[in-house]
């Protein structure tokens, strides 16, 4: 019995301790809200009853047993409380930072969030420039309900005399589709596309438009994470999990997407609603997926710009559309680097062969992509803005914007941000609002 007891016991205190790792994660952001009381209470709870029953006879095996037992126990106490604890001193620091530094650096992010009240933190103290809603932020809500958090959170952003907050939705339709209910959930956009004759779609593609662009202007969206302009290569991969872009993508043909992308995007900016065309460099071709893994586009440049890049390249010009950047490696220009914060990427191509004075923003940081690659949320933050990146994307794990804030502040006290990066960002962002 007594064997028993402590095989469960250590079982138990093994996967407390393996929680306690990773409940800091982006993997277990959904389930932060309850794990850290339930890593603390587990591991005191055992530790507390192997001290209590630390008496009487017994066998050398049974003491290791039991040493192991309270070792691991006190590890995961350790490691949970010492992560906690290092986060919310990050956290503090942050938000007391002096308010034109927070300012001048928040401007470039956009986050997501779980508490509405932690978000109008952030607004108050001029902290983020932006805000990305999903399905967690308007489940139960009516439209009107929406529309007054955003409202009050535009109202704060009015007072401080600021351009109004990018209000951030992923409202592609079919799969995609955050804010449905309560808006109306429409099929993929790729359904209404007669290819044989494309023209033929216009109507359907812009009446779907009006749809989307009407309901979230409504509910006070400014900014849609949509069209998907990747091109549709077919790519079908048991590593993809979550990117498909097969399902999502408007067609095969890249001039069918850049007609398509262009009635839609056109459509929305009558509704005040900017798009987003993603996901440069492309994801039709990448076979795993940046929500999890590091992933690369093998493609030669040459091929790129004959195919997939046309419709950026065309709609970047032809539209007040912003462009997402993906986390996948354009390896032919940087194989080191995700292209949401290479350098030779973004400075090399987007701002200095295309000449595009537009505004980069990149997909979301919490990925696996980012958070898991060599050098890390921090560095990855830093090069990005370095890079010309406009806005970086916090949204699934919104904690993780304390981290990436502290690493923008320490680096701009140690000189590490190039100032002429930062200024033409500025520019772009407050002639664009």
């Amino acid at each position: 019995m007594f064997f028993l007891l402590k095989s469960l016991k250590l079982l138990l205190v093994i996967a407390t301790l393996l929680f306690a790792c990773i409940f800091r994660t982006p993997f277990a952001a959904g389930l932060r809200g309850w794990t850290f009381g339930l890593i603390l209470f587990i591991s005191l709870g055992i530790i507390a009853s192997e001290l209590i029953t630390w008496k009487g006879e017994r066998t050398k095996t049974k003491l290791i047993i039991q040493f192991l037992v309270v070792a691991i126990a006190s590890s995961g106490f350790f490691i949970a409380t010492g992560t906690e604890a290092r986060f919310n001193w990050i956290k503090h620091s942050v938000l007391n930072t002096e308010i034109i530094r927070l300012e001048n650096l928040g401007r470039h992010f956009v986050v997501g969030y779980r508490n509405f009240d932690e978000v109008r933190e952030l607004v108050s103290k001029r902290a983020i420039g932006g805000v990305f809603i999903t399905a967690r932020n308007v489940q139960n809500k009516t439209k009107d309900e929406i529309k007054q958090e955003i409202q009050t959170l535009q109202t704060i952003r009015q007072g401080q005399g600021l351009p109004p907050l990018w209000i951030a939705t992923d409202q592609e339709g079919g799969m995609v589709s955050r804010l449905s209910p309560p808006l109306t959930l429409l099929p993929q956009l790729s359904s209404l596309i007669d290819s044989a004759a494309i023209d033929r779609s216009k109507d359907e593609v812009v009446n779907y438009a009006k749809t989307h662009g009407s309901e979230l202007a409504e509910v006070g969206v400014n900014l849609n994470f949509a069209p998907v302009v990747d091109l549709n290569k077919g790519v079908i991969s048991p590593n993809d999990k979550f990117s498909q872009i097969y399902q999502r993508a408007i067609s095969t043909d890249a001039n069918i997407i850049t007609k398509v992308a262009s009635w839609y995007c056109q459509t929305l900016e009558e509704y005040g609603v900017r798009c987003t065309l993603k996901h440069f460099p492309g994801l039709g071709r990448v076979e795993t997926d940046t929500h999890l893994e590091d992933a690369e586009l093998q493609t030669p440049v040459e091929e790129l710009a004959r195919e997939d890049w046309i419709p950026f390249r065309t709609l970047m010009s032809d539209t007040q559309s912003l462009t997402m950047l993906s986390h996948a490696k354009l390896v032919a220009v940087d194989p080191e680097h995700p292209t949401s914060f290479s350098k030779p990427v973004v400075t090399g191509i987007l701002r200095d062969d295309w000449n595009y004075n537009g505004i980069l923003i990149t997909d979301d940081f919490s990925m696996g992509a980012v958070y898991r690659s060599k050098d890390g949320l921090r560095n990855a933050t830093v090069k990005a803005i370095n890079a010309g990146v406009d806005l970086v994307l916090i949204s699934y794990d919104k904690d993780l914007y304390y981290e990436a804030m502290d690493a923008l502040l320490k680096a701009d006290l140690r000189n590490e941000l190039e100032q002429q990066a930062l200024e033409e960002s500025r520019r772009r962002l407050e002639t664009i609002s």
